[in-house]
């Protein structure tokens, strides 16, 4: 898994639908997930810090959750299916702790107001990701090849032999 973060928000240029973009730690890859107007706006209100006069979805839902005792642990942006990104909520009560099915966009607003991580799988990323430095990952490949040309043979073979005494 690939801890990402908030990017922030953008439309899509055709569609005009906002899109929540994630992005890894090192500035390489990343995440655009189509989301609705409603949570593109919990999303940038969690990001400015505004809080609502009187609790709305995500507000409530956390305010529920420090009340029960429990504290949101992470949430997992787990599987991309047929176009639609797929979260789990990690909820943790106590030693209890839980798995909850939740949109990607919701479970981002949450964790935007509880200052959980947000992890990402390897393979939704290979699949969605976009790169943002197509620079530094050529730079990257080139120094693969280079080392993989440097390979020889021997750089194969054990080192340093046991004596048969060692071995048993």
């Amino acid at each position: 898994m690939i801890e990402m973060k908030v990017a922030g928000i953008a439309l899509d240029a055709v569609t005009r639908s906002p899109i929540v973009l994630l992005r890894d730690f090192t500035e390489r890859r990343a995440l655009p997930i189509y989301i609705g107007n409603d949570q593109a706006k919990a999303i940038i209100n969690a990001i400015e810090n505004q809080a609502p006069p009187r609790p709305l979805t995500h507000d409530l839902l956390v305010n529920m959750l420090e009340a029960w005792g429990m504290t949101l642990e992470r949430i997992v942006i787990h599987s991309l299916q047929d176009n639609t990104f797929y979260a789990s909520l990690t909820v943790v009560q106590g030693d209890v702790k839980k798995e909850i099915d939740a949109r990607p966009s919701d479970a981002i607003a949450l964790a935007l107001r509880t200052n959980c991580p947000i992890w990402v799988l390897e393979e939704v990323i290979a699949d969605a990701s976009i790169p943002v430095d197509r620079d530094a990952d050529e730079a990257e490949r080139q120094e693969f090849r280079d080392f993989i040309s440097s390979l020889r043979p021997e750089d194969f073979t054990q080192r340093g032999k046991f004596s048969s005494e060692e071995a048993q």
